[in-house]
C-alpha cells in the first residue's frame, strides 16, 4: 500500500473517530439534561409542571414490552402515578399478554385477598376491564390486533351469507367501515381511539397495538420501563395537553 493511501487511511480513521465521539458526548449531554429536567420536575421546581391540564386525555394507551411486562412493581408505580396525576381511563397493552394474565385472577370475579392486595385492584371488575383506585384500565394483547380483524372479518362473512344483510337478493358484499367498527365491537375487540399512547420498551413501535384504534393518536417513546421516571410521565402528558390536533375536514367536489 503506497503512503498516500495509508494517510488517506488515517485521517478518515480520526475522523471516523472524531464524528463518533462528538455524537456520543452529545448523546451523553442530552440525557444529562433529560434526567437533570425529570428530577426538577419530580421536585416540583419547574412551576409550569404543577399543573396538568388534562380535559383532552379521555383515554391514556400504555404499550408494553412484553419481558418488561413482567415487571408488575413497575407496573403497579406507574399506575399510581398516573393515579395521582388524574388519568381516569388507561389501556395496557403487551402483545404476549402478559398484563392480561397478571390480572387474570380478577377477570373471572375472583376472592383471592393476596392477589388483589399484590394487585392493588378494587373490587367491581369483569373481563378485561377493572378499577384502579379511581381509574378504569382495560387490557390488551397481540390477540385482540389481527385476531381480532380475522373474527371481525368472519363474523361480517358468516351475517352475509346466512342472508342477514342482503336478504335473499344478494349482491357482491361491501362493508363499510362503520360494519366493521360494529363487527369488532361485536368480537369484544372494538373500544375507544387513544388520545395518547406511551411506548415502553426498547422499540419505537406501537408493538401490534390494533391499528384501527390509532387513527389520531398522539404517540411518545418513553424509554425502558426499568428506568421511568415521574418527572419523564409529567412531561410528556404536559406536552400532550400543549399540542393542537387538526383533524382535518372533509370537503366535497362536484364534477
Amino acid at each position: 500500500m503506497s503512503r498516500p493511501a495509508i494517510i488517506l487511511k488515517l485521517i478518515l480513521g480520526l475522523l471516523w473517530v472524531i464524528i463518533h465521539l462528538a455524537i456520543s458526548l452529545f448523546n451523553l449531554w442530552s440525557l444529562l439534561i433529560y434526567n437533570l429536567q425529570c428530577y426538577l420536575i419530580s421536585s416540583g421546581l419547574l412551576r409550569k409542571y404543577q399543573y396538568l391540564h388534562l380535559d383532552r386525555l379521555n383515554y391514556l394507551a400504555i404499550v408494553v414490552d412484553s419481558k418488561e411486562a413482567k415487571n408488575t412493581v413497575k407496573i403497579r408505580q406507574l399506575l399510581s402515578w398516573l393515579s395521582t396525576m388524574g388519568v381516569k381511563h388507561i389501556c395496557l397493552y403487551d402483545i404476549e399478554g402478559v398484563l392480561k394474565r397478571s390480572f387474570e385472577p380478577f377477570m373471572n370475579g375472583s376472592k383471592d385477598e393476596k392477589a388483589r392486595e399484590f394487585l392493588d385492584i378494587g373490587a367491581s371488575m369483569n373481563h378485561s376491564h377493572y378499577g384502579y383506585k379511581n381509574m378504569v384500565i382495560d387490557c390488551l394483547s397481540g390477540s385482540d390486533g389481527k385476531e381480532g380483524i380475522a373474527k371481525a372479518a368472519d363474523l361480517l362473512c358468516s351475517t352475509y351469507f346466512n342472508g342477514e344483510t342482503h336478504g335473499n337478493g344478494k349482491k357482491e358484499p361491501k362493508f363499510t367501515e362503520a360494519d366493521m367498527a360494529s363487527a369488532l365491537k361485536a368480537v369484544d375487540c372494538g373500544g375507544p381511539e387513544p388520545d395518547l399512547l406511551l411506548m415502553y420498551g426498547p422499540a419505537r413501535c406501537h408493538l401490534g397495538f390494533p391499528a384501527w384504534r390509532l387513527r389520531y393518536t398522539e404517540i411518545m417513546h418513553m424509554g425502558p420501563l426499568k428506568s421511568m421516571k415521574y418527572g419523564a410521565i409529567v412531561k410528556a402528558l404536559y406536552n400532550f395537553s400543549q399540542k393542537y390536533q387538526n383533524y382535518g375536514k372533509l370537503l366535497g367536489f362536484q364534477l
